[in-house]
């Protein structure tokens, strides 16, 4: 071949690839390739999946830019900027990657929770503050059923805004939620637990360091109030060391016990969900869900000091970006007109849960020799 060819050729294939780029087909591949690489079925769920899980993914890393420079709740962030793209899930090559991201990405997400609790950190709080958890989640997820069921909501709804103010705000709402049965509402629900016990949140981070310096409790007590009633793992840290270091130490412990019921409470629920799945009408369930065996074992290895502080820390951030992406990905899988059909009911259901919660909480610190 001459040298002329070989450059018309060159110029043949730049002109192709430019044609690619502005979305026309190009020729088809040769039957060789279409065999090879591109045939693995990963190769074809990465090239399905990618674009919607770029876009779960700029969200995300705008959302934390945003909250590290202005100090507002990333989920928040991401979840209203996913809302404003709800257009990409309507249609379109994003739609297998935002579904991708609000499941797999989420349970990756919770899985990795673990890395950041041990067994020393529970068992060093003591009896009292332990008992005033277990019975904070257990009787606020029973508040929350029994609130959506006298407000007209669904019992689904109930358990998981219950366990989202109870356990640790939205990515308890995020594991639960990836373990209740599947109706038609299923995404609206989980959206509007995490909006708002997000705003709830917040709320309390303002108001609940208040409350305690104005009542008289002691860094230890206050730290206990604020770890055991205060919703999302941020918002705990923020408002505990607004009063003192201790009272923030013993707040994100606190904290961090109330993360550890998350796989208990899940697995019982993913258990009840089976049972009732198998007398009849709802969608048959997996056998068991793996990411919390991943959450566990992680536990476990961070207690038994195997996993190093670099790789604790990493798999942390990997965690909460995780989960950014995750909320990011839910939010452009509702639309704002369908959250304001839903009305003042499930706000309402979630407030008394805080309320109980705190009223619970408050009593035992009071009570607490």
């Amino acid at each position: 071949m001459s040298d002329i060819e070989t450059d018309a050729q060159a110029a043949f294939e730049i002109f192709h690839s430019l044609d690619a780029m502005e979305g026309l087909a190009g020729p088809p591949p040769p039957a060789a390739k279409a065999a090879g690489l591109a045939a693995w079925p990963g190769v074809r769920t990465a090239r399905k999946v990618w674009p919607g899980f770029l876009a779960a993914a700029t969200i995300a890393l705008a959302s934390t830019w945003l909250s590290q420079h202005y100090g507002a709740p990333v989920m928040l962030f991401a979840l209203l900027f996913g809302m404003a793209f709800h257009f990409l899930h309507e249609e379109g090559r994003c739609i297998a990657g935002i579904e991708f991201s609000s499941k797999a990405v989420l349970r990756l997400g919770v899985a990795l929770l673990g890395a950041r609790i041990t067994a020393a950190q529970i068992m060093g709080l003591g009896v009292m503050p332990i008992a005033t958890v277990v019975v904070g989640v257990t009787t606020t997820i029973a508040a929350g059923y029994l609130a959506a069921r006298a407000l007209g909501l669904s019992r689904s709804f109930g358990i998981l805004s219950g366990g989202a103010v109870g356990i640790c705000g939205a990515s308890a709402a995020l594991a639960i939620a990836s373990v209740l049965p599947r109706h038609k509402d299923s995404e609206r629900d989980t959206i509007l637990a995490v909006v708002t016990v997000t705003a709830l949140s917040t709320t309390a981070m303002i108001l609940y360091p208040i409350i305690a310096t104005s009542i008289g409790l002691s860094h230890v007590r206050a730290g206990v109030f604020l770890g055991g009633t205060i919703h999302d793992v941020a918002q705990v840290v923020g408002a505990g060391y607004t009063i003192s270091q201790q009272t923030g130490d013993i707040a994100t412990y606190v904290k961090l016990l109330r993360v550890t019921t998350l796989m208990p409470v899940v697995i019982a629920i993913a258990f009840v969900a089976a049972r009732a799945g198998g007398q009849g009408k709802a969608e048959p369930r997996p056998p068991f869900p793996l990411f919390l065996a991943g959450f566990a074992a992680l536990v476990a290895l961070n207690s038994f000091g195997f996993i190093p502080k670099p790789v604790g820390a990493a798999a942390n951030q990997v965690s909460s970006w995780c989960l950014v992406a995750a909320i990011a990905a839910l939010g452009m899988k509702t639309s704002f007109k369908a959250l304001v059909a839903v009305g003042w009911r499930p706000v309402a259901a979630m407030v008394i849960e805080t309320a109980w919660i705190f009223a619970l909480v408050m009593t035992a610190v009071q009570l607490w020799g």
